[in-house]
């Protein structure tokens, strides 16, 4: 396992960063331009690399056949969950939305317990979605009422990751991940395309903001996508989602180290109620074939 151990925490890593060039880069740039620009560079860099991986021809078969469902996920799981990312770190600290982030794998228990019966979670199980919950609340309710709909935005983006991660397991799951990852961010960035041109800015962004937003195309998007689906296949999706556990510790460090971020008890019990919640709450087994869409 050390290899995927090593690509596991090169993923945590990249996402982990995410949220420091996200928070850098809404400084200049309106949320939908941000997300425009990331989207469009992520989308550019894996055309060139996903046929060469899976074949020119049967790339472009995979994405004909299932058109519909890569274009929900794509609205679902990407344009709208990284728009209310970007649009909520314009109020609320980069860390803070790390861990929020966190609480993905909860939203999923109860999305899944209300629509999808075949993967719900009962028993015991519940107990940990309901802890997960209160440790949400805890952080939002924590938040001066400049910053509750920034935060709310962010939980927003976690309900929207685990109507897309359930949607395209059960809809996408027998697509190369590949082909899922190369459409699905074309897709959205091609809906995000309107509204980022509209909202760009009418001087040439400064250095750090152009930095952050390739940092967020290319390593952030493209190539942990890449890896991250490398992962489900080689070790599953049930290895794969640990992530979830190595993001908010990083961000967390990143926003502290190079933003001067500082958070105090209530973000910390927040952390620990939501990472509880989400050991107790999402111990569903995960085949190799299941397929989970990344942050």
């Amino acid at each position: 396992m050390s290899r995927y151990s090593a690509m596991l925490a090169a993923v945590a890593l990249l996402w982990g960063a995410s949220f420091l060039f996200i928070k850098v880069a809404v400084r200049e740039l309106d949320p939908s331009t941000l997300i425009l620009g990331r989207l469009g560079i992520a989308a550019l860099t894996l055309a060139l690399i996903v046929p060469l991986m899976l074949g020119g021809r049967a790339t472009a078969a995979e994405i004909r056949s299932n058109a519909g469902w890569l274009l929900v996920v794509a609205l679902v799981n990407t344009a709208l969950p990284f728009w209310l990312l970007s649009w909520g770190e314009t109020r609320i600290d980069s860390g803070l939305a790390s861990i929020m982030q966190a609480s993905v794998p909860i939203f999923n228990a109860v999305v899944a317990f209300g629509f999808f019966r075949d993967v719900r979670v009962t028993g015991a199980r519940l107990l940990g979605v309901a802890i997960g919950f209160v440790g949400v609340a805890l952080l939002v309710g924590a938040q001066p009422h400049g910053k509750v709909l920034g935060a709310l935005a962010v939980v927003g983006m976690a309900l929207c990751y685990a109507v897309g991660q359930l949607l395209a397991g059960r809809h996408l799951g027998h697509v190369p991940p590949p082909a899922v990852a190369l459409a699905t961010t074309a897709i959205a960035a091609i809906a995000a395309t309107p509204a980022g041109l509209v909202q760009a800015p009418h001087h040439v962004p400064g250095w750090k903001t152009i930095a952050s937003v390739i940092a967020l195309g290319v390593p952030g998007t493209a190539l942990a996508f890449l890896l991250f689906y490398a992962i489900i296949a080689g070790a599953g999706a049930a290895y794969a989602a640990l992530v979830t556990y190595l993001i908010p510790p990083i961000a967390l460090a990143y926003g502290a180290i190079f933003l001067d971020e500082r958070f105090g008890a209530a973000a910390f019990g927040g952390l620990a109620l939501i990472l509880g919640g989400v050991a107790l709450g999402s111990g569903v087994r995960l085949s190799r074939r299941t397929r989970v869409l990344p942050e």
